[in-house]
């Protein structure tokens, strides 16, 4: 039987005559000693026993009101006493109980302390039972299991058995916070938490009191001022005799945060300037942007020249650039601006709460720092940038598009001269997003094979045969109608497309040449001529040429690539080594356009390649009785020991020329109109009729 003398509820008082007579019980029974201690001045006296306490230890009860409370307990120090003497929560020891012969014996004692915190009630219960003493034993091994298993868990551990009050603290926690336990049995432990999070914590506690297993992040504030940031999981428990309580534990998430931060920084940060970049660029103005509203501007810079800088001083000098045009524009903005580097040698400011006029005058703020001079290398440069300025509209429906439109607005700057900010009008903005809608649709029409080739007859001066085909790209736009291929090769180049409208017209070209073969024989059409983009001068060139042969069983010299001069001559060295492996794989190469261009005539002669194509200019000059350059084109071709095509033939006279002048071969409109592979198979199938 326990009893506590506590203070209930008003609204569910214990009459007096019942708690009378509870006592009256505890006082007469032989098998339970009850003591009361109390606090008098600096000490704990005791002041009342029942008639168990009294013969347990063989005091009388007025001897027994004039003890110390320690006297009764000689193992105990004065800090293990206030341990058992608690002003917060029950305490239960195991120890040795000095009784009025001197003599000890063992017992458990549970004190419980009363409102006040200056009373105990302190029951005494003799071991020396053997069943008692095997399982006080079994209870005690138990404790001690659980004490050594939660002292040396590396988990901060708080435990209490009776609600908000700690009665156990591990050392992972004591060392997590920098105080010692009894710093926090008892309510000290909440002095821990973060006052902002203190009423969450307290709201978690509450509902584990009341059975549930709940969790919180919170921080704890250490005893030096520094602050951990934690999960709080707390779990029910009871305890018979004491009531609910909890098991908290604590995971200390601090440097695991402060890590996700530090990634979550890199992923959304430029390394170099430490600016945003163009992923949080992006969030930042989909976030402020809303449609059919106005005040947001966009500002895209594009650094003038800086590939010199790159080139001349090298990249560290470079970087060092990039560097300082950030610090530049984080000090021109206005607070709350962001600045961003969208890539390379670009970067975006982006306004809140601005109109044109403001933005324009930003931007050209903005010019004026960047143009300060600084030292680079031992050299002093004034870095200029193009800027493009973009302010919302109401045609604007999507953030990217304010992007996009500034980016625009850059190009029209840097294309009307560098150094100069362009805000982009109605016009070019409709030019623009015409260009992508272009764009899109001829990516489409690569995909879905809509690009349909057409093949011109080339033939041979010596007995005025045809010997082969070039093979010409169309685009018939299903809306546009006919687009020209110096429209939408470019656009291909612009683009990235030009790798797969090259694969096409390779592919294509190839397969027409097969299918010839089976409707005419093998021979009668002899070689396809393709055209290459310099884009496409890259190590991936030849395997693409083998593939397609590969793919329409084809012998090699039944293919010759043309190359334009210009193309070769932005990297001659590049451009011959995949020369070079186009003659191994065993194809024909010719330089288109020849003559139009700046090509080293010393170089060309150490280039791998057969054939050298008149530009059409050359052949029409003939028309007015000048042929020099015609003639010397042809003639330094024979003495490289190279053959020549005439392009751009028109007319029975010029054929009759450039025969005399001595080209090997002839193409243009008054000898054969490209024409559809169809039809280019009827026309060769009557040509052969025709020929003896």
């Amino acid at each position: 039987m326990s009893v506590s003398i506590s203070t209930p509820p008003d609204d569910d008082m214990v009459p007096p005559e019942i708690v009378a007579t509870v006592f009256y019980s505890a006082t007469v029974s032989d098998s339970l000693a009850i003591l009361v201690a109390e606090t008098v001045g600096s000490s704990q006296r005791l002041t009342w026993g029942n008639q168990g306490a009294m013969q347990l230890l063989g005091y009388g009860l007025e001897d027994l009101r004039t003890l110390p409370a320690a006297h009764l307990f000689p193992t105990l120090g004065g800090g293990e006493l206030k341990l058992l003497l608690r002003r917060e929560r029950t305490a239960r020891m195991t120890l040795p109980i000095r009784t009025a012969s001197g003599a000890t014996v063992d017992a458990v004692v549970i004190t419980t302390p009363a409102p006040g915190g200056r009373t105990w009630t302190m029951r005494i219960l003799d071991t020396a039972n053997e069943q008692e003493r095997a399982l006080r034993a079994t209870a005690d091994a138990h404790e001690r299991r659980f004490s050594a298993l939660t002292e040396r868990s590396p988990i901060p551990t708080l435990l209490s058995e009776q609600g908000m009050r700690l009665a156990h603290v591990n050392d992972a926690f004591c060392t997590l916070v920098g105080l010692r336990a009894e710093q926090l049995l008892g309510t000290g432990w909440i002095d821990t938490v973060h006052e902002d999070d203190l009423d969450g914590v307290i709201e978690q506690v509450a509902a584990a009191l009341d059975g549930a297993e709940v969790e919180i992040q919170a921080r704890l504030v250490r005893a030096d001022g520094s602050v951990r940031t934690t999960v709080i999981r707390f779990a029910h428990l009871f305890t018979p005799g004491m009531g609910a309580g909890f098991v908290g534990t604590i995971e200390d998430i601090t440097d695991r945060l402060a890590f996700e931060a530090k990634l979550a920084h890199q992923a959304n940060h430029d390394p170099l300037t430490g600016l945003p970049n163009r992923t949080l660029l992006a969030q930042y103005v989909a976030d402020r942007f809303q449609a059919g509203t106005s005040g947001l501007a966009c500002l895209f810079l594009d650094l003038d020249n800086f590939k010199v800088v790159n080139d001349s001083l090298g990249h560290t000098a470079g970087d060092e650039l990039l560097v300082e045009v950030a610090n530049r524009l984080g000090a021109t903005v206005r607070p709350g601006d962001l600045v961003a580097r969208f890539g390379g040698d670009e970067f975006v400011v982006v306004c809140e709460n601005v109109d044109e006029e403001a933005a324009v005058a930003l931007a050209g703020r903005v010019s004026d720092a960047l143009a300060r001079p600084m030292r680079l290398g031992g050299v002093d440069i004034r870095p200029y940038a193009s800027v493009g300025v973009t302010v919302q509209t109401a045609e604007h429906v999507a953030a990217e598009e304010l992007i996009r439109d500034c980016d625009i607005a850059m190009y029209q700057a840097k294309a009307s001269g560098k150094g100069r900010v362009t805000v982009l009008d109605q016009e070019a903005r409709a030019q623009a997003r015409d260009k992508l809608r272009l764009v899109a649709e001829l990516r489409d029409a690569i995909e879905r094979r809509e690009i349909t080739m057409y093949y011109q007859p080339i033939f041979s001066t010596r007995d005025g045969q045809p010997v082969a085909v070039e093979s010409l790209a169309r685009w018939n736009h299903p809306e546009r109608g006919p687009i020209s291929p110096t429209v939408f090769v470019p656009l291909a180049e612009e683009s990235g497309l030009i790798t797969a409208l090259g694969r096409l017209v390779l592919d294509e070209t190839c397969r027409q040449l097969a299918e010839w073969d089976h409707l005419l024989g093998t021979g009668v059409v002899g070689r396809g001529n393709v055209n290459v983009s310099a884009l496409q001068l890259d190590d991936n060139l030849a395997a693409q040429v083998a593939a397609a042969l590969d793919r329409h069983s084809l012998a090699p010299p039944r293919i010759q690539i043309e190359i334009t001069e210009s193309a070769l001559m932005k990297d001659p060295t590049s451009a011959r080594e995949v020369l070079e492996q186009l003659r191994d794989l065993g194809v024909e190469l010719a330089i288109d356009d020849f003559g139009t261009g700046y090509s080293s005539l010393a170089y060309l002669r150490h280039l791998p390649v057969d054939c050298l194509k008149v530009d059409r200019s050359f052949v029409a000059e003939l028309a007015d009785g000048h042929s020099e350059i015609a003639s010397a084109v042809i003639a330094m071709a024979r003495n490289l020991n190279l053959c020549t095509v005439a392009e751009g033939v028109e007319t029975v006279e010029q054929a009759e020329e450039l025969t005399r002048l001595g080209a090997t071969y002839l193409q243009g409109f008054s000898l054969a109109e490209p024409m559809s592979g169809g039809h280019t198979a009827a026309w060769f199938a009557a040509h052969s009729e025709e020929t003896p």
